[in-house]
């Protein structure tokens, strides 16, 4: 197999950045020319739309990071984190509540609700699903969670195009009705279903947001819905908990702690 190399000005580009955030004060062109081997004029004609992009700024002809530069370091320390940190706050709500807990993002491709972390309550009798399932948007809790705080110009999109399935006698598939309850999940932050896409289960979801003040996953409890039904208060709270913390741990802040 052969594999190409990459192209001399991204590794220069590369290597503007590394060398820029090796020194704490900056670096003039001069110095920047002498330490990667580079041509002042070849260096000018990258350093100027770094410049002008907001990824450097050039005072007194000293070149240092810029915010950008800065935001997109972020954004990457984010997103590898976010798995392992969502994972550790699933787990303590499991531990918890003794019950199922999901962690389900949406699949935009395929207007699905993913699960992508499953993990088993330790009772004999409790809800099991397997990672990687698959459910539609309009009947589990995680996916109306998830549909809740989509855009409304993709929600309502959505509701037009969906094949509504009744997966038991109770699956809502009324579009009215459904919008009455995605109204009420952007209101409460909650969502829950029973019986709706599997007979005889319940959920309660709750989203986690990210530093961006973008929807990162929903969390749901997972139980037999009497179960879930009889315990759902103590539920809700362990859940609230969980999702405000988890969020709370991938850098978000309400709007008006931050004011």
């Amino acid at each position: 197999m052969v594999i190409a190399s990459a192209p001399k000005s991204t590794l220069r580009m590369l290597g503007i950045f590394k060398a820029i955030s090796d020194s704490p004060n900056g670096m003039t062109l001069a110095k920047l020319s002498a330490t990667l081997d580079c041509p002042k004029s070849s260096l000018l004609n990258m350093l100027r739309p770094l410049v002008a992009q907001d990824y450097l700024v050039c005072g007194n002809g000293v070149y240092s990071l810029g915010s950008r530069i800065y935001n997109l370091a972020a954004d990457i320390l984010a997103a590898r984190k976010q798995p392992a940190v969502i994972r550790q706050h699933a787990h303590e709500l499991a531990d918890a509540t003794r019950e199922t807990v999901i962690v389900a993002t949406i699949d935009h491709a395929t207007d699905l609700t993913v699960y992508v972390d499953v993990i088993e309550s330790p009772q004999s009798v409790r809800y099991t699903v397997p990672t990687g399932v698959t459910r539609p948007l309009y009947c589990s809790a995680a996916g109306r969670l998830l549909l809740a705080f989509q855009p409304e110009s993709w929600r309502e999109s959505y509701l037009q195009r969906v094949e509504f399935r009744a997966y038991t006698p109770h699956t809502v598939t009324d579009r009215a009705k459904l919008r009455l309850i995605l109204a009420d999940i952007a209101k409460t932050g909650i969502a829950y279903s029973s019986d709706q896409a599997v007979e005889g289960a319940a959920g309660l979801a709750a989203p986690i947001w990210g530093a961006d003040h973008t929807l990162a996953a929903a969390i749901t409890v997972a139980a037999p819905s009497g179960r879930l039904e009889q315990n759902r208060a103590a539920l809700r709270r362990e859940l609230i908990r969980a999702s405000s913390r988890a969020s709370e741990a991938l850098g978000y802040r309400p709007a008006e702690a931050v004011a």
